[in-house]
């Protein structure tokens, strides 16, 4: 059971979705490769809710023609991560992506590591 996560929020430009699912498939079986549980990548679907506050594209700054990207890793701990981390970031085919030319911007990526809170 994985107790730890990486979440990564990212806008895409629509028109590059079909090269970033390329890449993001590429860059997911290097991280299960070093030892991830899981890898997930997610496009929204619908952001406008009914009722409450739908701010991701206020808070992503989506630009038109941008769709959001939910990226979900998954660890045994957190140290299990960090182990996995480093091996993925000393990986070369993962270098030589990262030198092609950009799909989105990486500037406005935002990611974070959560420890699970509730597990059902």
């Amino acid at each position: 059971m994985a107790k730890y996560t990486d979440v990564y929020l990212l806008p895409v430009p629509k028109k590059n979705l079909a090269a970033y699912k390329k890449i993001a498939t590429a860059a997911g079986k290097i991280f299960r490769k070093h030892g991830a549980l899981t890898y997930s990548e997610y496009v929204e679907s619908d952001l406008k809710q009914q009722k409450g506050i739908s701010a991701f594209p206020q808070v992503m700054k989506l630009k038109k023609g941008e769709v959001l990207v939910y990226s979900n890793v998954t660890f045994k701990s957190e140290a299990h991560r960090n182990k996995t981390m480093k091996a993925v970031f000393k990986d070369k085919s993962l270098e030589a992506m990262m030198h092609d030319a950009p799909v989105f911007e990486m500037t406005r990526m935002v990611y974070g590591g959560f420890k699970v809170l509730v597990d059902l």
